[in-house]
């Protein structure tokens, strides 16, 4: 995925989550863009962090530009919210990304497709007839080289796995998908010193057969592509960044 007309800037603030202050690098210019993750970010969202700005103008917009990288340590993590689905179906289809146990081969892919109260990103049948559901989200927390999953609570999620174990139930292949939206990652968990409950569903989850995979990326400022597959580790213990 390439994005266009991409900036340098450094981060100043951030007034609300769909917001933040930045300067860019090249003029020096002040300007308002938009946030393309409603996460909380903290641990990137730093002063004078160095971001990615895409320049994007449109009448129909508040802002001209989407804030879609920031630079941590000597890495860059993308923290565009709407990215990984793109790359997860795209992944699925040439191969880079693969559902351990699927049976047969991928026959078709089908987006937000809606299942009891949830609507799951992904919705797959192979040719041999198997059906399987694909949940696929986004991972940007990181500290000491673990990745993990939420850096806030989510209802939305937590609901997700509980109609992924039901589905399974049903018949359904069912997977979690995370795209670590960053490189430098060498084992993924959920974390559960912020949402316990989340953890222990994605537990009941794969008791019932719910296999939870975690891909990570190369990202550059203009750019994002998966990498390979990440262990997933729920007994993985993971540090809060300071």
């Amino acid at each position: 995925m390439v994005y266009p007309d991409v900036y340098r800037a450094r981060f100043v603030c951030r007034p609300n989550r769909f917001i933040a202050e930045c300067i860019v690098e090249e003029t020096g210019e002040k300007v308002t863009v938009h946030v393309k993750n409603t996460g909380r970010g903290r641990e990137v969202f730093l002063s004078n962090a160095e971001v990615a700005l895409s320049y994007r103008p449109s009448p129909k917009r508040k802002t001209d530009y989407d804030l879609i990288a920031v630079k941590k340590g000597r890495q860059w993590f993308n923290i565009d919210s709407q990215i990984p689905n793109a790359l997860a179906a795209e992944g699925l289809l040439d191969g880079t990304i693969e559902l351990p146990g699927l049976n047969g081969e991928i026959a078709s892919i089908k987006r937000e497709k809606k299942y009891g109260n949830s609507q799951f990103d992904l919705f797959i049948e192979t040719n041999k007839g198997q059906q399987a559901f694909v949940e696929v989200k986004g991972m940007t927390l990181e500290n000491e080289r673990i990745g993990a999953f939420p850096d806030a609570p989510t209802l939305r999620g937590l609901k997700h796995v509980k109609e992924l174990t039901a589905a399974i139930h049903a018949g359904y292949q069912c997977y979690v998908l995370f795209i670590a939206q960053f490189e430098q990652i060498d084992v993924a968990t959920i974390n559960d010193e912020m949402q316990l409950e989340l953890a222990q569903a994605v537990l009941l989850g794969q008791e019932s057969g719910l296999q939870v995979l975690t891909y990570n990326c190369q990202v550059t400022p203009e750019t994002i592509r998966v990498l390979k597959a990440v262990p997933f580790d729920l007994n993985q213990k993971f540090k809060q960044p300071e």
